[in-house]
């Protein structure tokens, strides 16, 4: 027998059994696929971390410490945390840009208490309630609301008496930029809360912000650790093509170390139809949001979620899992079935919320919608697709390169000696199909007769040193929709 040692030397005289270990077959079910997650977003001076620096983060204590309570940032990790403990995160702050400018707005109130009861303010979803007394005058409730405001240390916006109407309270959010037109304010929320009588109030909502961070300085930054579930909170046209650029070349067969990006955007209807018309791309997807929670914190709880259960199984879909923390839309802020539909054909994914106020993800889709000709293309559309294709591929590589390290190829029927590395292409071939069998039993792929059928091992013709396979998995699929007819009989 002409065995393969790989440490045992073939001069060695000296007495003795020496014996050494091969893991090359040690491996023999599917490979377990550890996800991480990315989170990128705006800091605040006060925290202690220095820009572009990655850090992974256990707690949203140490989230906002390293980039400032009140930080988007802090806001994201923690509505990952509140659905996600377990999956290891990285974050990446970036300063605002310089050249940004603050959202501001502002609320009025006009009249006097005639009652005494509680005013239910939230701004970017945290929730004030300020004690009312009757007779209180407008000026007197717009001293109290700034004050509750500026006590919360995890505040969204900063707050100020406007100084030529003490009935007015202006608020300027504190990460400058585009972000900060989306930070909800709205007076009353839940069932049941209502301001005193004779108190009225007039809101002008965020606006004016303008220019975001460059997402090229966190690229230019990142190492090539593959992070499968990125969250992103830019969703301007610069910043989508930066990302979606990156993440085309890292799901390229070179670099390997792809992942699907998820961000959250606060638009109309229309708005939401433009950027998903606007977008093309496999690895990026868009929910259209609203409510009082920010986009980021969206994003933050729809990463959460995948990252816990694509990792167990990246072929499962994500409909009805539940956003912690993230606060329901009002019945009319709520899209309709038809209006939700369209999103979906223009690139948008979209949530529910049930009868008890829970909010949940419906359907997670890219933006892809049509291939380089542009011929409609449904191939990459579901995030399941992305997910199930990179752990196939993930586990098709660790398998081949621990089965045949440092193997020498052959031909079929080349006739060498039983332990010898040498692999054959009937050899990988068999691989092959022993991997594919263990996916199906999993429930990531099926008929396993049509991948048999359809694949191909063979040597190179160019290059000797090269085995090239094809093989055509038939992705499992999701259970989206049941059509159900009743025919009855009276």
């Amino acid at each position: 027998m002409a065995i393969s040692f790989n440490e045992i030397p073939g001069n060695i005289r000296v007495p003795f059994v020496f014996i050494e270990f091969d893991t090359s077959k040690a491996q023999q079910g599917p490979s377990i696929q550890e996800y991480k997650v990315l989170a990128i977003g705006q800091k605040l001076s006060s925290g202690t971390k220095p820009p572009l620096q990655l850090d992974r983060i256990t707690s949203e204590s140490q989230a906002r410490e390293f980039y400032g309570a009140g930080s988007i940032l802090a806001g994201m990790m923690a509505s990952y945390l509140k659905n996600n403990k377990v999956t290891e995160i990285t974050a990446i702050a970036q300063e605002d840009d310089p050249g940004s400018v603050a959202a501001q707005g502002n609320i009025t109130f006009t009249g006097a208490a005639t009652e005494s009861g509680t005013l239910f303010f939230y701004a970017g979803g945290r929730r004030y309630t300020v004690a009312i007394d009757e007779g209180n005058l407008a000026s007197e409730v717009a001293s109290l609301l700034q004050a509750e405001i500026q006590e919360d240390e995890d505040r969204r916006v900063e707050t100020s008496i406007d100084p030529g109407t003490p009935e007015k309270v202006d608020f300027i959010a504190r990460n400058k930029g585009a972000l900060g037109n989306e930070i909800d304010l709205r007076v009353n929320f839940y069932t049941g809360e209502e301001a005193p009588e004779g108190l009225t109030t007039t809101m002008t909502p965020l606006s004016g912000g303008t220019s975001n961070p460059d997402l090229f300085e966190v690229i230019s930054v990142l190492p090539e650790t593959q992070y499968n579930i990125i969250i992103m909170p830019y969703s301007d046209a610069a910043n989508l093509t930066v990302l979606e650029t990156e993440l085309k070349d890292r799901f390229g067969p070179i670099r390997q170390n792809d992942g699907v990006a998820f961000v959250g955007k606060r638009d109309t209807m229309g708005g939401l139809t433009t950027l998903g018309e606007s977008r093309n791309s496999p690895h990026v997807s868009i929910l259209g949001i609203a409510g009082p929670s920010s986009p980021w914190e969206w994003a933050g709880a729809v990463a959460g979620q995948v990252a816990l259960s694509a990792q167990n199984d990246p072929a499962r879909p994500f409909q009805t899992l539940e956003l912690s923390g993230i606060l329901p839309p009002s019945e009319k802020e709520q899209l309709l079935l038809e209006e939700r539909n369209m999103l979906l054909y223009d690139g948008i994914s979209t949530y529910r919320v049930d009868s008890g106020g829970v909010v949940r993800i419906e359907r997670l889709i890219t933006t892809y919608k049509t291939n380089a000709h542009g011929a409609s293309d449904i191939s990459l559309l579901d995030v399941n697709s992305l997910l199930t294709l990179s752990y196939l591929r993930y586990d098709l590589r660790t398998h081949l390169l621990n089965r045949f390290p440092n193997f020498k190829l052959a031909d079929d029927g080349t006739r060498f000696g039983p332990g010898q590395a040498i692999v054959t292409p009937k050899i990988a071939k068999s691989e092959v199909i022993a991997k594919a069998r263990q996916w199906e039993e999993k429930g990531l792929v099926e008929n396993i007769d049509q991948l048999k059928r359809d694949l191909v091992v063979e040597r190179d013709a160019a290059n000797p040193n090269q085995l090239n396979i094809l093989v055509s998995p038939d992705l499992i699929n999701q259970l989206m929709t049941t059509g159900v007819q009743i025919g009855f009989l009276l």
